[in-house]
């Protein structure tokens, strides 16, 4: 189903033949610039919203909406056409608004510790209903300007690599957002990688590491099979020589498995070696996914040890977990396939 948010301004102009020349300009302002619903352009006949309306309906219905971090972290849970659900996750902060988006429904990516891939694969998501997202969380942000759109919600963004890239460039040329405040996650598709940074998008890549050996990283990703850390690392560099732009990679503390002394060296060869910062995220509960997430004593101890062998780390702040919008937990519970993993690193 097509959404108002795919029309280039050349496009609506000609959906527009017959009405003012103005006309475009109203509307364009409308969706883009002040970010209002289409029903609400009240700068255009409410005949000529009716007749957009009845053509492009909105791509999101609400189905579920719930706050935590006493309304600082906002969940909702968004019903496309076909009856697919996603999830879009507003954080708002003392200096910032960030919206994590979904680019698919489900994931096909596997990653045994995270809730959307015990859940599967649904399909891809269009640019409208990626783009839909953005603008419904900057309406909800409100006085506060959206900042920050992090592509870490439902899904592989790079593999649903042109309607990601065609998304990114919507933002930055119709919503003035700046690539630096785009980040693009993924959990090493290491081709798209390098794709990516030939697009001439100095967009902020994340890259999901979560462990810096082949054996362990399998198991934990199991793409890791088809582009293993070496292949993933040609691809770092790759992004590193074109971009110019620091990538950072996605650690999630795992108790017992990649929160040891020898998990801590193995990440640090790896991220020294391509500069890169690291960003620790204790990992979030899941209900298909029976190991339990590092102890802060535990995620302390990692990072101290990371600093000393001179590594560039945070821990990530948890927002979200009351309500399964932390990292990692973004799916609908009742599709969610119980495991019993009982990974230990080698």
């Amino acid at each position: 189903m097509a959404s108002l948010y795919e029309v280039t301004r050349e496009e609506l102009s000609e959906l527009l033949v017959g009405e003012p020349r103005y006309r475009v300009d109203q509307v364009w302002h409308g969706l883009w610039n002040t970010n209002e619903p289409l029903e609400e352009i009240t700068t255009i006949p409410k005949t000529l919203r009716a007749s957009l309306a009845q053509r492009f309906p909105n791509a999101l219905r609400v189905v579920e909406d719930v706050a935590s971090d006493r309304g600082a972290t906002r969940k909702w849970v968004l019903e496309l056409h076909d009856g697919s659900t996603i999830e879009t996750v507003l954080m708002l902060y003392e200096d910032r608004a960030t919206v994590c988006v979904s680019s698919q429904a489900g994931c096909a990516m596997g990653c045994t510790f995270c809730a959307t891939g015990q859940a599967g694969f649904s399909r891809q998501l269009s640019v409208g209903e990626v783009v839909e997202q953005v603008l419904f969380a900057a309406r909800a942000a409100t006085p506060r300007r959206l900042s920050n759109v992090v592509f870490m919600g439902m899904g592989e963004p790079l593999a649903n690599y042109s309607v990601t890239v065609e998304v990114l460039r919507r933002l930055q040329r119709y919503r003035g957002l700046s690539a630096r405040h785009l980040t693009v996650s993924t959990v090493g598709v290491a081709p798209s990688i390098e794709r990516l940074a030939r697009e001439g998008l100095p967009v902020t890549l994340a890259v999901s590491l979560h462990a810096a050996n082949d054996e362990t990283r399998s198991e934990l990703v199991p793409l890791n099979r088809r582009y293993p850390l070496a292949r993933l690392r040609d691809a770092c560099v790759v992004w590193n020589e074109t971009t110019k732009r620091r990538l950072s990679f996605e650690w999630a503390l795992i108790d017992g498995v990649n929160d040891t002394p020898r998990a801590a060296q193995e990440l640090a060869d790896y991220a020294l070696g391509l500069s890169a910062h690291v960003n620790l995220i204790p990992l979030n509960p899941t209900p298909g996914y029976l190991v339990l997430g590092s102890s802060p004593e535990r995620v302390r101890a990692f990072r101290d040890q990371l600093i000393a062998l001179g590594v560039n780390v945070t821990v990530r702040q948890t927002r979200g977990r009351s309500i399964a919008a932390a990292c990692g937990q973004l799916a609908s519970v009742a599709k969610a396939r119980r495991t019993s993993v009982r990974l230990r690193e080698r």
